[in-house]
């Protein structure tokens, strides 16, 4: 197989760009038309993440480890849309037509038999993926609201059951899906750590021109059933026992992954100092004050700094970075980022631009193009979100 030659022919394809996917689907939905009621009612977004996950596996495709381990993730998560081994070989015979009208005369029958080999591999390691976790784990659990507060306007907290243990760490990410938006999978963080009686807080803010978000926010209720995925994702887990101090930086809801790294320091009696920066718009942004008021009390190793970068009357305007960097130096302490995709790649380039080590500052990284100035401030880690749905 001359992996090359996939990259090079890859390379072509890809600046079609969504005519690329566009041809992809209708190809899909032409051999068997019975996979069309596997993908959500609006495709638009579904088209990038094909060529995200299609352009992951084929950058990496010299890298075995990073290769199966990608393959192998993405196998376990399509179990939650029911994806079975018979539906893998019309997928080949979709991306097969899809590159050779992508590359016209350069599509070659070699060419055409290592794309084949290729993707055997890939479907091969994600088959066997999903086969292995089934014992372990359910492709996804059912989870009760039990409690919806909405804050903010266009926030709310929601409260979860899951019916089943989930055994997710705080910092990692769950899929949800509901049906008010059937199909429509969004990663949200849990904003606490594990908890005995199983429960989940989520923060929620109604994205414009969202899918899922704002279906949540304004439109579900107590008793509404949600969907969740496998947990997922590890820059923002913190390893148990000693470790060095912690800066948090979180930007809206970005705070929900912050909170519970500090659940989950309290619970272990971890000692570490923690100082948490939360960045808003306005005083009506910080919807979470209340919480964070006792958190404080309770926990005098935490230190909480509120920023805001829009509210003129309560001072001179400031990021949830320049709040940090103007109450001390934190070269000594892993630093935690959490927040829009403009507020982590500009918090990430500012840290960068004043001298901070990228290997202490963690992120999430989505392999989207709302990302590209934060791959460019940071070594690129495991992608995970655009790439792990159908």
């Amino acid at each position: 197989m001359d992996t090359a030659a996939l990259k090079m022919s890859w390379a072509q394809v890809v600046t079609l760009g969504d005519q690329a996917a566009a041809y992809f689907y209708a190809a899909l939905f032409s051999l068997d038309p019975s996979l069309r009621s596997m993908f959500p009612a609006y495709m638009g977004a579904q088209r990038d993440r094909l060529l995200t996950a299609l352009g992951h596996i084929v950058s990496n495709v010299d890298d075995t480890d990073t290769l199966v381990a990608f393959v192998e993730q993405l196998g376990r998560d399509h179990r939650r849309f029911e994806v079975q081994p018979q539906h893998y070989p019309v997928v080949g015979q979709a991306l097969l037509h899809t590159l050779a009208h992508g590359l016209g005369p350069a599509w070659t029958d070699q060419l055409a038999a290592d794309w084949a080999a290729a993707y055997g591999i890939v479907s091969k390691a994600m088959i066997e993926a999903a086969a292995a976790a089934e014992p372990f784990e359910p492709a996804w659990w059912d989870a009760e609201i039990v409690s919806h507060e909405r804050r903010a306007g266009d926030i709310a907290v929601l409260t979860v059951r899951p019916q089943g243990e989930i055994r997710y760490r705080a910092g990692q990410s769950l899929a949800v899906e509901s049906h008010l938006r059937p199909k429509v999978w969004r990663y949200m963080t849990p904003a606490n750590a594990p908890r005995r009686d199983g429960t989940i807080d989520f923060h929620v803010r109604a994205v414009a021109a969202g899918q899922l978000s704002p279906a949540l926010v304004y439109q579900s209720r107590e008793g509404d059933v949600l969907r969740l995925g496998a947990p997922i994702g590890n820059r923002l887990t913190v390893a148990a026992g000693p470790g060095p101090d912690l800066l948090l930086l979180a930007g809206g809801t970005g705070l929900a992954p912050m909170k519970a790294i500090i659940e989950q320091l309290a619970a272990g009696l971890d000692d570490r100092k923690v100082t948490l920066v939360v960045g808003a718009a306005s005083r009506w942004d910080l919807y979470d004050q209340a919480d964070l008021n006792q958190l404080a009390d309770d926990l005098r190793w935490v230190q909480i700094i509120t920023a805001l970068s829009d509210d003129f009357v309560a001072g001179p305007p400031v990021t949830a970075v320049e709040a940090a960097l103007r109450n001390g130096s934190w070269h000594d302490r892993k630093i935690y980022v959490c927040g829009s995709p403009a507020m982590v790649a500009g918090t990430c380039q500012v840290l960068r631009d004043e001298g901070y080590a990228s290997a202490n500052v963690h992120v999430e990284q989505f392999d989207d193009k709302t990302y590209a100035p934060l791959r460019a401030a940071l070594t690129p880690e495991r992608v995970f979100e655009e790439v792990t749905r159908p």
